[in-house]
């Protein structure tokens, strides 16, 4: 093979490894997992006062006022919620949801439920 054909045969390779990632990546940033719900009135770890209503989360490592899209993988129910708190402190949890975007995803009877969340 001519070295002109082998290094176009590399950059082509390389080029199509660096867009396989890239659409790797973009799925990464959706994670699924479980995800409870909490109805508090004391203030949460950004400072501000727990509304049970309002559409909020808290998340263990997310900067507070991050937004995520979180579908409830039972039955594809969706909301938009904004991080504000420190939690979940239970294993196997990744997100505790406000009462009212549990409400929002049809889970408040079962007290969790299976989600898929992604940042928006």
């Amino acid at each position: 093979m001519k070295k002109t054909n082998r290094t176009a045969l590399v950059a082509v390779t390389i080029a199509a490894g660096l867009m396989a990632g890239a659409s790797t990546a973009s799925s990464a940033a959706a994670q699924c997992g479980r995800a409870s719900w909490y109805a508090l009135h004391s203030r949460t770890a950004s400072g501000e006062r727990m509304n049970p209503s309002a559409l909020t989360a808290a998340h263990r490592s997310l900067p507070f006022g991050t937004k995520l899209r979180v579908t409830n993988k039972n039955n594809g129910r969706s909301v938009v919620v904004r991080i504000n708190d420190r939690g979940p402190f239970v294993r196997g949890r990744m997100l505790d949801l406000s009462r009212g975007a549990a409400s929002e995803l049809g889970f408040i009877g079962s007290g969790h439920t299976a989600v898929c969340m992604a940042r928006v």
